[in-house]
C-alpha cells in the first residue's frame, strides 16, 4: 500500500529522520547554554586580562617618572603620566597611587573588578580590584 505517493518502508525512514532531525534540535537546546556561558566566560577572562596588563603598564610608566631625580611630591607629573598611558583603554575608575620611600618610588594603579566586567553580574558579582603596581629606586639616591 502506497501513503502519500511513498511506500511503507520509506515514509517510516522519512519519519525517523524527522524524529533524528528532532532530537538534535534538543540537544543543541540543551547544549548551548553551557556553550554560550564557556564562551562568554573565555571573552570575559581575556579582556580582565587585557586589563590588568594596562594597568601595570600603567603604573610601570607612571613608576619610570617618578624614579627620576627631577620627580618630587605631589607628583602631578607622574599621575598624569598614568593618565595618558590608560587614555587609549577607556577606563576611566581608576585610582592611581604614588608611595615614596628613602631610595624607592612605588606606583600602583587599581580598578574595581565591576567596574571592568563585561558581563556584568551573570557570573556573580566580584568586590575584588584589579591592580597594577611598580617599585624602582629613586634615581641617584644613596640608602643610609
Amino acid at each position: 500500500m502506497r501513503m502519500f505517493g511513498l511506500s511503507r518502508g520509506r515514509a517510516r525512514e522519512a519519519q525517523g529522520a524527522e524524529r533524528a532531525r528532532a532530537a538534535a534540535i534538543v540537544e543543541f537546546a540543551v547544549v548551548l547554554p553551557l556553550l554560550l556561558t564557556i564562551l562568554f566566560g573565555i571573552i570575559e577572562y581575556g579582556y580582565v586580562f587585557m586589563v590588568r596588563q594596562s594597568l601595570q603598564h600603567a603604573a610601570r610608566e607612571g613608576c619610570r617618572l617618578a624614579a627620576l631625580s627631577t620627580s618630587l611630591p605631589p607628583y602631578a607629573n607622574v599621575l598624569s603620566r598614568v593618565d595618558d598611558s590608560l587614555a587609549g583603554t577607556g577606563l576611566t575608575t581608576y585610582d592611581a597611587q604614588v608611595a615614596s620611600g628613602v631610595c624607592e618610588e612605588t606606583v600602583t594603579v587599581t580598578i574595581p573588578y565591576n567596574d571592568v566586567s563585561i558581563v556584568g553580574g551573570f557570573f556573580g558579582t566580584l568586590d575584588i580590584d584589579l591592580t597594577g603596581a611598580c617599585t624602582m629606586r629613586k634615581e641617584g639616591c644613596t640608602p643610609p
